[in-house]
């Protein structure tokens, strides 16, 4: 077990409207999050954590718009990596008796300002993407589309599977009202972006910002806990050259050091908020947190996923970076969730960034 395991409770969640024009700055939807958490959560937060890449607003500046004396802070670099991860960084805060309550909040207007498809490849210093653009390696999508294909060559899937996760998704969020996209769409009408990937298969660009508040157990008994957390990775599909499986994401890497620091087995997991940020992803998670055998993978596919990204995830839902899918994973083990999976006590939740990425789980 970690030392942290048990100690931190997310008393609170904020989130705003999700939306493709917010109309506001970073840090007035930085703000409004803030505020719901802190409220929901009824504790004052001495310590503020946020992630961004150099895309949200600075935590000294929500501090002052919150009227928050400030103690123990930190922005780190980092996009969905630091999802699942940054509530380790809370819970050690906690543990060590630096913080009582701290504040986490993503904030970003991801499709009226800095836009992530328009940001270039940053495999390394500079010099070797000229080994890596001739290949068409220049953003986010067609890098990851090039794994997709190779791993939907290994595993037998296609791109009917890669459809029946995204209709799923979009059959989550119709009962979703924070959702962009509740409403099934032709897939095979969706047009490409790179193969095998479709526009469809694709996350969401959204403006929006997402905010948890965590405390000590002691001061909200009856909230979600963070019981473990684990931050990892290797060689894979964020550096297709120096690895002979391009296929290989970070939940290979982490999912048995989560596994073993959290005393738990994939049957223990009750609901599963997967960071889908290309509909591929879903089932090389599923594999590799033991969810679903590889043999078994397209059946599951097609049987709707009810305890995976219920309220439609970051395909439906909106992109906030994958706090949102975090958020989620609280409201399940309260029993106000979307979709709400009944008896959900134990919540596996992902940040992905290729082959780097990390986890959690949640129990309540």
């Amino acid at each position: 077990m970690q030392g942290f395991s048990g100690k931190a409770a997310i008393a609170g969640v904020g989130m705003t409207d999700l939306s493709r024009r917010s109309g506001r700055t970073e840090l007035q939807l930085a703000v409004e999050a803030s505020r719901q958490a802190i409220e929901e959560a009824g504790q004052r937060p001495d310590a503020i954590l946020s992630y961004h890449l150099g895309d949200s607003a600075p935590v000294i500046h929500v501090a002052r718009e919150l009227g928050i004396d400030l103690g123990w802070h930190n922005e780190i670099y980092g996009g969905g990596t630091q999802s699942a991860s940054i509530l380790g960084d809370a819970a050690m805060l906690i543990d060590a008796g630096l913080a009582r309550t701290v504040l986490v909040y993503r904030a970003l207007n991801g499709r009226s300002g800095r836009r992530m498809n328009t940001l270039s490849l940053k495999l390394g210093e500079g010099v070797e993407e000229q080994f890596t653009h001739p290949y068409g390696l220049a953003g986010p999508v067609p890098q990851f589309a090039l794994a997709a294909q190779r791993y939907l060559h290994d595993t037998g899937l296609t791109e009917k599977d890669l459809c029946a996760v995204v209709r799923s998704s979009r059959a989550h969020a119709a009962a979703n009202p924070r959702a962009l996209r509740r409403e099934q769409e032709d897939y095979w009408a969706s047009p490409p972006v790179a193969s095998p990937l479709r526009r469809a298969d694709c996350c969401q660009e959204t403006d929006g910002a997402c905010a948890l508040v965590l405390t000590t157990a002691d001061r909200a008994p009856d909230a979600p806990r963070v019981h473990a957390v684990v931050r990892g990775g290797g060689p894979g599909a964020s550096a297709m050259d120096k690895t002979d499986d391009v296929t290989r994401i970070f939940s290979s890497y982490v999912a048995g050091p989560l596994y073993a620091a959290a005393g738990m087995t994939p049957a223990d997991i009750d609901v599963a908020l997967l960071y889908d940020a290309y509909s591929w992803l879903v089932p090389r998670q599923l594999e590799d947190f033991g969810l679903c055998a590889r043999s078994d993978l397209a059946e599951t596919l097609h049987q709707g996923l009810d305890t995976v990204n219920p309220h439609g995830g970051l395909l439906s839902e909106g992109y906030v970076h994958g706090l949102n899918n975090v958020a989620e994973a609280v409201r399940q083990l309260r029993g106000d969730g979307v979709n709400q999976v009944a008896g959900a006590e134990v919540a596996l939740c992902t940040g992905f960034g290729g082959s780097y990425g990390s986890a959690a789980i949640l129990v309540r």
